[in-house]
């Protein structure tokens, strides 16, 4: 069951950055970067951010560490390689989600933290639902950064993630 509750959220995760990226796209490359007071400044700096951590989280789950110099350092500067990257790294921890199974999932997880540096252990599935859960946790802020903007992004709820909710009226 946890697999399947995984899946959901890896493909809730990329139809998310789809439709956000869509409605980024519309903004010009300033109004974008912006300084708007977010945690990460921007739209594209929490863009950015969001990648950043996606590539931590997956790179402790493979083995194949990604260190970043800080929690806000800039991987990609040009919105279109950034957005080109978001749609493969989605595809990679879709594909990556698909490889786990239940007693995968259940397994103890141990990783070491960047801030603070301290050394952790828990369940996979857990670790992994947190990488989702920082992920929908900036992808709101994003939101609201475009809805300042004029720009609408539409339903955002797991609810309308399409394929899972069966609409009856």
């Amino acid at each position: 069951m946890k697999t399947e509750y995984l899946r959901a959220m890896a493909r809730y995760n990329q139809w998310m950055n789809e439709k956000l990226y869509r409605v980024a796209a519309r903004l010009d490359d300033a109004e974008r970067k912006r300084d708007q007071g977010a945690f990460f400044k921007s739209i594209h700096g929490t863009l950015d951010h969001i990648l950043l951590g996606d590539r931590v989280w997956m790179g402790r789950f493979t083995g194949e560490l990604f260190t970043p110099s800080a929690l806000d350092q800039n991987l990609h500067d040009n919105f279109t390689e950034l957005h080109a990257e978001r749609v493969r790294f989605d595809a990679f921890i879709i594909d990556w989600i698909h490889g786990l199974d239940e007693e995968a999932a259940m397994a103890d997880f141990e990783y070491r933290g960047i801030d603070p540096p301290t050394r952790r252990r828990l369940k996979l599935w857990f670790a992994v639902t947190h990488m989702f859960n920082h992920q929908t946790h900036h992808r709101g802020q994003i939101t609201t950064l475009l809805t300042q903007a004029g720009e609408d992004v539409g339903p955002t709820d797991l609810l309308w993630l399409p394929g899972y909710t069966e609409v009856l009226d």
